[in-house]
């Protein structure tokens, strides 16, 4: 039986240098929003410090455990708009302000952000907080997110108590959301080529051959795919490169207007963070993404693997 001890804990401490030597290689160049479970460690006690912990499964925050001293983040009631068609638009600055001071956030606060879904999650809640006028340089994302932090760290069940804080945010940035409108306009109706529609779904999701989270599949005329999570190790669910990355984003000229849009605003949030963190300087979110376009019957759909399909060619 001890014998039998001493072969898994020497299988858990291979995996988890193998894990420490893909983070280490992924972490050359990384932005300065990234940071790795040894900067955690070092600043877990830090009173400012608020932690986020935003799961895919949420209810994982207390059946597998979270990060000691994390709130948790419930990604659509915490992060949408309640009351809208689809449920996802984003939040008002009033709503999310008042969720934020749930969660005990100031404006002089350290957010930390985590997930276990190679920073989608998490790059809403950062996204929001740049929209709304937050100091960013004070927001930080755990690369690796659960797999980094357990890899040489325990999780705990406990949730912690929290005071209310005192956030005040600001307006929304304008010209940052965009609506249905601009991108019917802009991309579908004039074709300007001052603008790049980017759709972040899986391929078959913009082929229409897999259908999700909407009435109908494809994607919406004129928009070219490049999958933003494809941005990030699988395994390891730290951030490549930003060669990587730059590469992946190859075919986006920095010079355009880029509208990124996915199903409900997680996986665009992270094109909007990966391609901010490569330089371009005018990204915009369509508000609703495809669960309010693929949902409404009236507006047009293009079908297979080229941004116009055959009706919309000409």
């Amino acid at each position: 039986m001890a014998n039998n001890n001493h072969k898994n804990w020497i299988h858990r401490f291979c995996f988890a240098a193998l894990l420490s030597l893909w983070a280490f290689a992924a972490s050359a160049g990384n932005p300065d929003f990234l940071v790795d479970a040894d900067w955690l460690a070092k600043n877990l006690k830090d009173p400012k410090l608020v932690m986020l912990e935003v799961r895919y499964h949420p209810h994982r925050y207390f059946t597998v455990g979270h990060i000691p001293g994390a709130v948790q983040v419930q990604r659509f009631k915490d992060l949408g708009d309640n009351h809208a068609i689809p449920s996802m638009r984003f939040p008002s600055r009033d709503a999310f302000e008042r969720t934020l001071r749930t969660w005990g956030v100031n404006n002089d606060s350290t957010i930390v952000l985590y997930d276990d879904s190679v920073t989608a999650m998490t790059s809403r809640v950062y996204f929001l907080l740049d929209l709304y006028g937050y100091d960013m340089k004070r927001v930080k994302i755990l690369n690796g997110g659960t797999v980094e932090w357990s890899a040489f760290n325990d999780m705990v069940k406990d949730e912690p108590k929290r005071k209310p804080g005192s956030v005040k945010l600001k307006p929304a940035k304008p010209g940052v959301v965009v609506e249905w409108t601009d991108v019917y306009s802009n991309v579908v109706a004039r074709r300007d080529p001052a603008f790049v529609l980017l759709d972040s779904r899986p391929f078959d999701m913009y082929t229409g051959k897999l259908i999700q989270h909407s009435v109908r599949g494809g994607h919406i005329p004129g928009a070219i795919n490049v999958v933003s999570l494809d941005g990030a190790d699988g395994q390891s669910q730290t951030w490549k490169s930003q060669d990587d990355i730059a590469a992946l984003y190859k075919s986006v000229p920095k010079d355009k207007i880029i509208y990124t849009y996915c199903h409900d605003g997680f996986r665009s949030s992270l094109a909007w963070l990966q391609l901010k963190a490569l330089g371009y300087k005018d990204v915009r979110i369509y508000n609703g993404g495809w669960g309010d376009w693929g949902n409404n019957l009236t507006l047009p759909v293009s079908e297979g693997g080229q941004p116009y399909d055959e009706a919309f060619a000409l």
